[in-house]
């Protein structure tokens, strides 16, 4: 193991205990040296650690030398997992030092675009690699002037942790017109390479950046591609009475660039795409384990116009995407249906009928549980509690996709019978459900959404009066009393904080509820009342006086 190996473990176990972020003159000294051996550096894992925790420090001229020293060795570099990191931290450096301007900025501009057209010519090595494709997403990023969240993330080799290369700074900022023009040709071989590595994962994911970032900044380039690939897509594997296309919709891989495609696209291109490709198979989609999520991003994108031909198509056969328990085809139907303004009773009246719920109209009160749970009525109820003066079952457990119905509906322009609902459960059901991670969401739209007036909402928070303490001693409980609060009436605060003063020693002591206790000023309500009023009311004035210069 050569000296500048070892001296690079020494400095990166030194860095352990210098805080943030290093001197300049430390920085300026280390990358000097690190010049003359940056590329067994940065192939090298503490090496690699050292430079990456050195980079976002670096100035224009200790940075410009050490890129340029790793130019001759890119493909290697690129593909090395330590390497691959240390390309990612110089690439966002490099592009933060543009945009600030200085001395070295056209010299960075100038060596970064010698970086992009040596990835772009050979974009099928690099693309192609598991490190090095994070390396053309990153490029692809910097040259589009855009942090995008497709990008995917990944821990540094043994440490077990997040990689963070790049996650500091603007998530838009101004890029050179090189880098959009440079960005156009990576297009065109993306175009030109689809064909051959379509299906390839590490590929596809550098597309699915690419059309992101392109739809962003040249949105006629990004409608292209997307011609492109489904042009190609639905070209291969010809097979009888149906698109080609729908073959690759059930491919793990080819259906999260779809995904992307749907995501990106224009109005015109969805429907184009729904009409050509996927119209009469939208039941079969659904029932397939890839297919139904590139369905849910169809639906999610989909117009007004168009949600109404996918809700005709799939609306019966929602008790049969129930039982497959797609349970995203619902919830992205039921979002969409709240998004548009459209079809919002014909999908409830739907949906209520798969959970056997709405016929007869008594057993429509018992929605909110079934729906929270994802149980249809005999199933949650059992045949036991139909019979007269059965005591009916608690809440148990809270589904994800459940409390999302919940929170769609409650959004809907008429929300009186998830209203109802909710206000006609037990009140130990809905401590259940305010302390559950999903389910807490359920009071966040309930709180927020402006078709629930106030009446209706003071009725179903009334059955929460007589177990704030359990609410307050729960991570997620704890949350929804403080949105209540935040909402609540003088009066009603009163009555919250009377309650919880009552079980202030505990409550000082609990891991949740001693952030009420100092959230809720429960100290000066106990001594001091008549001034925990005042402050009160003020603050109530402050946030009303917020809230009039926002809307303004």
């Amino acid at each position: 193991m050569g000296p500048s190996i070892l001296g690079c473990k020494y400095l990166h176990r030194s860095l352990l205990f210098i805080l943030p972020p290093p001197s300049g003159l430390f920085v300026s000294n280390v990358l000097t040296e690190a010049i003359g051996v940056v590329l067994p550096l940065a192939l090298d894992p503490s090496g690699s650690l050292l430079l990456q925790a050195l980079l976002p420090s670096a100035s224009g001229a200790r940075l410009e030398p050490l890129l340029r020293a790793l130019l001759p060795s890119l493909c290697p570099v690129a593909c090395h997992p330590c390497g691959a990191h240390v390309l990612e931290g110089a690439l966002w450096r490099t592009v933060l030092l543009i945009s600030e301007g200085g001395e070295e900025a056209q010299a960075l501009e100038e060596l970064l675009l010698d970086v992009g057209k040596s990835l772009r010519e050979e974009l099928a090595t690099f693309a192609l690699d598991a490190h090095a494709s994070f390396v053309v997403r990153t490029l692809l990023q910097v040259l589009g002037g855009a942090r995008v969240g497709s990008d995917g993330g990944r821990g540094l080799p043994g440490s077990g942790e997040s990689s963070k290369v790049g996650s500091e700074g603007p998530a838009v900022f101004e890029v050179p017109a090189s880098f959009l023009s440079l960005l156009r040709e990576f297009k065109g071989s993306f175009q030109e390479q689809i064909a051959d590595f379509i299906t390839n994962k590490y590929f596809s994911l550098c597309l699915q950046v690419a059309l992101e970032i392109l739809h962003r900044k040249l949105p006629e380039e990004c409608a292209e591609l997307c011609r492109s690939v489904i042009g190609y897509l639905s070209s291969c594997n010809p097979a009888a009475q149906q698109s080609n296309l729908l073959v690759f919709l059930k491919d793990a891989t080819c259906s999260r660039v779809l995904d992307k495609v749907l995501e990106v696209s224009e109005v015109k291109a969805l429907r184009s795409f729904y009409k050509t490709h996927v119209k009469g198979q939208l039941r079969v989609l659904s029932a397939h384990k890839v297919a139904n999520f590139t369905l849910q991003r169809l639906i999610q994108a989909a117009s007004r116009k168009l949600l109404g031909q996918l809700f005709q198509e799939l609306g019966p056969g929602l008790e049969e995407i129930l039982a497959l328990e797609h349970l995203g085809i619902i919830t992205a139907l039921l979002g969409a249906c709240r998004n548009r303004g459209a079809h919002q009773q014909e999908v409830l009246q739907l949906l209520l009928e798969a959970f056997h719920c709405w016929e007869p109209p008594t057993r429509q009160l018992a929605c909110a549980p079934l729906l929270a749970s994802v149980l249809a009525y005999e199933v949650y109820f059992g045949e036991e509690t139909e019979q007269e003066g059965a005591t009916p079952p608690a809440l148990s457990a809270v589904s994800y996709h459940g409390s999302l119905m919940l929170q769609h509906l409650l959004h809907f322009a008429d929300p009186s019978l998830v209203l109802g609902s909710l206000a006609a459960m037990p009140p130990a059901d809905l401590v259940t459900l305010a302390c559950d991670p999903s389910g807490s969401h359920v009071f966040d739209a309930l709180l927020a959404s402006s078709s629930v007036s106030e009446k209706p909402r003071r009725k179903v928070l009334r059955q929460l009066k007589g177990h704030f303490l359990p609410l307050a001693c729960s991570k997620h409980g704890s949350r929804v009393l403080d949105a209540i609060w935040s909402r609540a009436s003088l009066p009603a605060r009163r009555e919250l904080a009377q309650e919880l003063a009552e079980h202030e020693p505990q409550l000082r002591h609990d891991p949740f509820g001693h952030h009420l206790v100092r959230n809720f000023a429960l100290t000066h309500f106990l001594k001091r009342r008549q001034d925990w009023d005042s402050h009160q009311q003020a603050e109530k004035k402050r946030r009303a006086l917020f809230a009039e210069i926002l809307e303004d």
